[in-house]
């Protein structure tokens, strides 16, 4: 995209992301836009394209555009949420919380349930113009592997998680993002463990210098895009967020990259 396309497509996104168009609305009209946002309709349909692609969008018809949701499935509304009646914490230390949390499932007698409590977690999938994936070969010791990660840390205390991505992405790679974008907040071990784990991609980074955080540093390499379905199928993936942020690069590359 030219600056132009890029601009009118991080118009609309925000847009679409402040509420200016809620999910299920139906989006101006071509011939709106253009004039709008003053653009060609051959451009416009690119950026349209790109964030129909994205899911940010749909498209009904030629050139009827609806943003995203607000037709899915519905969610049950009647059902009741286990109660809390207290938590104890049986082991504390700065990396590690267990707590022991005495609850009560709907016509369930109630229990102590053992709960982990780890950090906030920031992780950032770089692009370059390339279509690579700015990566880490990096040997984990608890499963006893080498493997290829995102570069990713912990959130400090009062950090914003975006600060953070592009703090731990320099760090561990030497490069720094530039602007990153939100993609998703999930936890990874919803059952039993506390440790939500934020998605960013970047497009473009600058090198800036070697990686100066030792221990988390690996092999840095840019990785292309169509090789992490192999590295997926033979194992060399590791970590949920690297999968969860590569599967987000993948499934939102327009049509015609796959």
């Amino acid at each position: 995209m030219g600056p132009k396309t890029q601009r009118v497509y991080e118009t609309i996104r925000s847009w679409i992301e402040s509420g200016r168009y809620a999910p299920g609305d139906k989006l101006p009209s071509e011939r709106t836009l253009s004039s709008e946002l003053d653009i060609g309709r051959t451009a416009l349909r690119q950026v349209l394209a790109r964030l129909a692609n994205e899911r940010f969008i749909k498209a009904h018809d030629r050139s009827a555009y609806h943003v995203s949701g607000g037709t899915g499935v519905p969610a049950p509304s009647d059902l009741p949420a286990w109660q809390i009646h207290g938590s104890r914490r049986i082991y504390d230390n700065r990396w590690v919380n267990l707590d022991l949390v005495d609850v009560e499932p709907p016509g369930v007698e109630r229990f102590e349930h053992h709960v982990v409590r780890l950090h906030h977690v920031a992780i950032t999938a770089v692009v370059d113009d390339q279509n690579r994936v700015l990566m880490l070969w990096r040997y984990r010791f608890v499963p006893q592997q080498w493997g290829w990660e995102l570069p990713g840390g912990i959130v400090d205390a009062g950090e914003d998680p975006a600060a953070a991505a592009v703090r731990e992405t320099e760090e561990e790679t030497g490069w720094r993002p530039a602007k990153v974008e939100h993609v998703v907040t999930y936890q990874p071990m919803i059952g039993m463990v506390d440790s939500p784990h934020e998605i960013f991609v970047a497009r473009g980074a600058t090198h800036v210098g070697e990686p100066t955080d030792a221990e988390e540093a690996g092999h840095v390499a840019w990785v292309p895009l169509d090789e992490i379905p192999g590295l997926m199928s033979e194992g060399k993936l590791m970590g949920s967020g690297t999968i969860v942020a590569l599967l987000h690069l993948l499934s939102s590359r327009p049509t015609a990259a796959r």
